[in-house]
């Protein structure tokens, strides 16, 4: 059997995995912990039983840019959609990066904005956070002048330590690349601040989001993006053309009518965020405040990736991210139901003492 060779500068590189288990709590991946409201289904169904399925989609999935836009205060031209945020990404990255072109990324942060860059042959530049991972504006400047990146990235809420980054903090960053610079809000309607409020025409700033968290629509996958129309332009010339179903145009669109059941969820995912970080505040861990939906800890009793056998035991996963860079012995547990949540603590307390 003949197998081709991939291209050199991917051997080396491993896919992003979350391991699944069987457990009767699952709060590992950043899932909304309930499912959008029962009017939204019904109406679903009511539009798709009248889809015309032996016609290819709006190529420019129009009614769902304008939707998004009109949520936004932004005009249809400034909004890109694609499947969830990391195609969003990806058609970012096959747009402005590449080989010869640089990537700057501050560690730790979501793992695939590097390893999407490696995919289109950049060249990604770690800069390092401080010690309690906040943004350290120093390292900033120094990679920007270094190293000249094409995009900067950063992520706010961050992922995995769920830190939401000062509006003063990105209007630095502005200042000190010189390239694009991308605000991934995967996480963004939990925080108290947005940075799509810095979005306009003459500034090479954009902001990506995403329909599986707050609009309970992981199995969808949809996201997008708003930025100058100028930048949206070039991402509709890279993108495969009839990239969107008609279903999920759909669905994303029907989906923003439900705006207060959204704000309804997000205000129980808060509630229930700060209440198991006030558990967290008896136990013997350390964590980092949060304003995803999602709490970064770690035991101080025992190893991480104990911790998390022990937890899987009692029927609860969440993730392990003792293994990456600079989070030895750090788990990250997604907020999930009150009822979820509950048996979590429960464990997590039984584990720890």
């Amino acid at each position: 059997m003949v197998r081709i060779a991939v291209r050199d500068d991917l051997k080396a590189l491993e896919g992003y995995h979350s391991p699944q288990v069987s457990v009767r709590v699952r709060l590992n991946t950043n899932e909304s912990p309930t499912a959008p409201p029962a009017a939204w289904h019904d109406a679903f169904a009511s539009e798709l039983s009248r889809l015309e399925w032996h016609r290819y989609p709006d190529r420019a999935a129009t009614e769902l840019r304008a939707a998004i836009a009109a949520l936004h205060g932004v005009d249809p031209s400034q909004v890109f959609a694609a499947n969830g945020s990391n195609e969003v990404l990806q058609t970012l990255l096959l747009t402005y990066a590449g080989p010869g072109r640089t990537i700057a990324t501050f560690e730790p942060t979501y793992q695939l904005h590097a390893h999407i860059a490696r995919l289109t042959g950049a060249t990604v530049v770690e800069g390092e956070r401080r010690g309690d991972f906040t943004l350290d504006l120093g390292e900033v400047r120094r990679v920007c002048e270094s190293f000249d990146p094409v995009v900067t990235f950063l992520c706010s809420p961050n992922n995995p330590t769920g830190l939401v980054e000062p509006e003063a903090n990105v209007r630095a960053v502005m200042d000190m690349a010189t390239g694009l610079v991308v605000v991934d809000e995967a996480y963004g309607q939990f925080a108290d601040w947005s940075a799509l409020d810095l979005i306009d025409e003459e500034t090479p700033l954009v902001v990506t989001r995403t329909f599986s968290k707050t609009w309970s629509m992981a199995g969808a996958r949809l996201g997008y993006l708003v930025g100058p129309s100028w930048l949206v332009a070039e991402l509709d010339k890279v993108i495969l053309p009839y990239h969107l179903d008609a279903a999920k145009q759909i669905a994303g669109r029907l989906a923003l009518r439900f705006v207060d059941d959204m704000e309804a969820r997000v205000q129980l995912i808060v509630s229930e965020r700060d209440r198991i970080q006030s558990a967290f505040d008896n136990m013997a861990l350390h964590y980092w405040p949060s304003g995803a939906n999602f709490v970064l800890f770690r035991p101080r009793t025992r190893s991480g990736r104990d911790t998390w056998q022990a937890l899987v035991e009692h029927s609860v996963l969440v993730r392990d991210c003792s293994s990456w860079p600079r989070l030895e012995n750090c788990l990250r547990v997604t907020v999930g139901t009150p009822e979820e949540n509950n048996a979590f603590l429960y464990a997590l307390q039984e584990v720890l003492s």
